[in-house]
């Protein structure tokens, strides 16, 4: 246990707690990074109603009354997506979690739909917005018009997915855009890991983390999928266009780096995390 990350970070549990938590997306990855893709379907369907009932204390259960935390991340959220909404925007957003930045963009754009692998079981959906629709899939087959979102959202959700399925993501992302549309995104960077309940326990993502990527990674992924075009956000969300040289060198000269000393330097020479807009 590394009892330095556990006192700057979960203050509200123990290290039992934290060892369970651990445990159990432990071996619930297991299972989804040697299964094939059938076998992740059935997986997808089940695997937060296992963890959430298994880890009673998980943040996303206990943050859901803690209305301080709640809105600070929406506003962080909303600081990413903002510049490309309008009244009559067609919002998407893939891994809502407790649905609450969909719930917040009803009253901001003209259609929210969130799109997940799961329902949660979440109470706030239950005087839902009349343009808010929830959609539940297997995290393959989607049935969702075509060429009619303007904005696609996901936060802390790339680094969930099987490797293996990472393209297919953006390839439904970009079937769902309209031409000149925005999938905007935010995952952890690979030098800051590991990102996940593995962090208190080992120096690799073990848990729900399948993959935390570089900006180099994701480039070459946004590329063949099609988008013309990508942007990353840096300190202060300021934008820039496909700085590849800039990252490419320094991403490469990072990975040399002993993994402490690689992390101090991420957060000097790239933004720290991953927030990234891919534009069809």
């Amino acid at each position: 246990m590394k009892f330095e990350l556990l006192q700057r970070f979960d203050k509200k549990r123990s290290p039992e707690q934290l060892r369970k938590h651990f445990d159990t997306e432990k071996a619930i990855a297991a299972k989804l990074k040697t299964s094939s893709r059938e076998e992740r379907k059935v997986i997808y369907s089940t695997m937060y109603d296992e963890l959430l009932a298994t880890v009673p204390d998980h943040p996303r259960l206990t943050r859901r009354k803690d209305r301080v935390t709640t809105e600070t991340r929406i506003r962080t959220q909303l600081a990413l997506i903002e510049r490309f909404l309008a009244d009559d925007t067609i919002f998407v957003e893939f891994a809502p979690g407790d649905c609450e930045l969909a719930l917040h963009m009803c009253s901001r754009v003209k259609s929210v739909y969130a799109i997940d692998i799961s329902d949660q079981g979440r109470e706030s959906l239950v005087d839902a917005p009349k343009n808010f629709k929830l959609i539940i899939y297997n995290g393959y087959d989607l049935d969702f018009e075509e060429n009619i979102a303007d904005v696609v959202f996901s936060d802390q959700l790339i680094e969930h997915l099987h490797p293996d399925d990472t393209q297919l993501h953006f390839q439904l992302v970009y079937k769902i855009l309209k031409e000149g549309g925005a999938y905007v995104f935010r995952t952890p960077h690979k030098f800051m890991g590991p990102c996940d309940i593995s962090r208190y326990f080992s120096d690799k993502a073990e848990g729900f983390h399948l993959k935390e990527w570089t900006f180099m990674e994701l480039a070459k992924v946004i590329k063949s999928v099609g988008f013309r075009s990508w942007f990353i956000y840096w300190k202060n969300n300021l934008i820039y266009e496909q700085p590849i040289f800039y990252l490419s060198i320094v991403e490469m000269v990072l990975k040399m780096f002993p993994r402490e000393s690689r992390k101090i330097a991420t957060t000097v020479f790239l933004p720290g995390d991953i927030s990234m807009v891919c534009i069809k």
